[in-house]
């Protein structure tokens, strides 16, 4: 589900009832949702021109930070001023959603990305997180959502994600499974029945999904790099690892938050362009995963 946030709730900083119960009921029976034009485009391009330019200071490291099928890379946006913005990092619109899904007390655990490069391939289908425990009859609530923001129009053409609606319910991928690949006899199984979608989003746009939801990446057939920031909300009880590292200067973007960001800020540098590693990527493989 696409929802249209209208002038009137832009100025009072706050969805509708009617809005935000529909983007909660669309993340608990689809897995995600999308909310339209909530974020400044010169934010966006600010943030676009400088993860262009990391990009190329990326590309010289020994190894490259490759999710699973060649040109996936994992890439961090940049974690300090003036790259920093209350609209991307503590979105009130967003948080009203994660709030009424998750509750009261969850926090950020990252700040992250990847960036979808020209003529990359076919990720697997997979999971950023499986059911918390094995053998499920029935899966349990949302206790992760990702919030996936592009600095640019997203489609089939540049790389938009695939997203399995409904899969983040289906309790055959759990959290200590050796793998979070979904079993291609599963995937096959769910085409039938639930086939995937694109989540095709403008620039300005959010798309918010339950962690469990099957998902992958697909080839960017144009000729620039398709750039996704990423955080995740979690329930209040959910295991915490670190706290999420900032330049300081960066501090009036999180003022008044609603959720707990979770933050350090540190006048030490941050090494956040080379500090990600390969995920499940084998060279030899690429061909066989990625046709």
């Amino acid at each position: 589900m696409e929802i249209t946030i209208s002038s009137e709730e832009l100025a009072n900083g706050e969805m509708s009832e009617t809005h935000l119960n529909q983007a909660v009921h669309a993340v608990r029976t689809d897995g995600y949702v999308i909310l339209s034009d909530i974020i400044s485009h010169p934010h966006l391009d600010l943030v676009r021109e400088k993860m262009d330019e990391d990009l190329h200071t990326l590309m010289t490291a020994s190894v490259l930070p490759v999710n699973f099928v060649k040109q996936h890379l994992q890439q961090d946006p940049p974690p300090f001023a003036p790259y920093v913005f209350r609209d991307i990092v503590a979105n009130p619109w967003v948080i009203q959603v994660t709030r009424k899904v998750l509750g009261e007390g969850l926090f950020n655990s990252c700040y992250t990305g990847n960036t979808n490069c020209p003529g990359s391939g076919t990720q697997p289908v997979h999971v950023d997180l499986g059911q918390l425990w094995q053998g499920l009859e029935t899966a349990h609530p949302a206790v992760s959502l990702v919030i996936n923001i592009a600095p640019m129009d997203v489609t089939e053409h540049n790389g938009s994600i695939e997203l399995w609606p409904g899969s983040h319910l289906d309790t055959n991928v759990a959290l200590d499974d050796a793998t979070i690949k979904v079993d291609e006899r599963l995937v096959e199984a769910r085409r039938e029945i639930a086939p995937p979608v694109r989540g095709n989003t403008k620039k300005g746009s959010i798309l918010i999904r339950d962690m469990r939801l099957w998902h992958r990446g697909m080839p960017n057939h144009s000729n620039h790099p398709r750039q996704m920031i990423a955080m995740v909300h979690n329930i209040h009880w959910f295991r915490r690892r670190r706290r999420v590292p900032f330049n300081k200067g960066c501090e009036e973007a999180f003022e008044n938050c609603q959720i707990d960001p979770n933050v350090e800020f540190t006048d030490e540098p941050i090494d956040y362009i080379f500090r990600n590693h390969p995920y499940d990527y084998h060279e030899d493989s690429d061909e066989k995963v990625s046709g």
